[in-house]
């Protein structure tokens, strides 16, 4: 019984593989976040037991990613179900907060785009999604930044490109 448990588990896990130096590398991302990462020889399809390990969820990462119409930052590594998050603008402060009602994570962030372009902040244009253990919050572009934006790229445009066979670059 616990067998059929366990193979479940791996079956309803999110596996990624890669083969590297005649070793295959699998990596498992559970339903409930946890993670596993097993290392097999791959002529034998022995099981490296040095390499089988539980991976510790780490603290949350955060990054910024944008897309063509909005701006976007991810928060991984956090495990917490989707209705537990809670995603607001602070118009005093001008910063978007993200807390849960766990009170488990805080962070304070500000969208120094906006503040550029001196445009205030709308929390209309905020919305956010979470999947496989990564928050993603997006707040859409204004017309004006995406104006903004498609004039550099026009500015950009312009500029002489330099290729990497120009130049004598010498090492001394």
């Amino acid at each position: 019984m616990a067998v059929t448990g366990w193979l479940e588990s791996l079956r309803a896990a999110e596996k990624t593989a890669l083969l590297q130096d005649g070793r295959r590398k699998v990596h498992y991302l559970f339903p409930d976040g946890k993670e596993m990462a097993e290392e097999y020889d791959e002529k034998t399809s022995e099981l490296l037991e040095q390499s089988r390990s539980w991976i510790c969820l780490l603290q949350p990462i955060f990054m910024r990613k944008d897309t063509k119409m909005s701006f976007q930052w991810r928060i991984r590594n956090l495990t917490y179900p989707k209705d537990v998050y809670s995603v607001c603008v602070d118009q005093t402060e001008r910063c978007v907060v993200v807390r849960t009602s766990n009170k488990k994570y805080y962070k304070k962030f500000s969208i120094p785009d906006l503040d550029r372009y001196q445009l205030p902040l709308d929390d209309s244009l905020l919305s956010f999604a979470y999947a496989n253990c990564t928050l993603i919050i997006s707040y859409q572009k204004p017309k004006e930044v995406l104006l903004a934006e498609s004039e550099l790229q026009k500015e950009l445009k312009k500029v002489k490109m330099a290729h990497s066979s120009d130049g004598d670059c010498k090492t001394q």
